[in-house]
């Protein structure tokens, strides 16, 4: 059946973490929404996939640190990166009093354009 799904409804109503909901998956592609809300990776503690990953802020905000960076890169609704496969990064902050949701998508190098 063709169901229409909004990816900013029903989001969790209270958050003890960040809850990752996988949308479409296959053996070459993850499609998953995020939602934080005030969340962070922990410190000392980074990200380093073996995908690329990118990912588009849908609402709220947040700040990507990236390994080679003195500051988080600020991210705002609307904005997008790609975060190549092997780069070290972290969230280093999340908006406490809005909800973020976060559109990311996982997918091999060699997809890459």
């Amino acid at each position: 059946m063709h169901k229409i799904s909004n990816i900013l409804t029903d989001l969790p109503s209270a958050l003890t973490g960040e809850v990752f909901d996988a949308l479409v998956e296959s053996s070459s592609v993850r499609i998953e929404r995020i939602v934080s809300n005030g969340q962070a990776t922990p410190e000392g503690e980074w990200y380093e996939q073996g995908q690329d990953e990118w990912v588009l802020l849908l609402a709220g905000s947040a700040g990507l640190l990236f390994d080679d960076a003195q500051e988080p890169r600020r991210l705002g609704a609307g904005d997008h990166i790609l975060i190549p496969a092997g780069c070290r990064h972290r969230v280093a902050w999340t908006d406490p009093d809005v909800k973020t949701v976060w559109l990311a998508v996982h997918f091999a190098a060699a997809f890459r354009a």
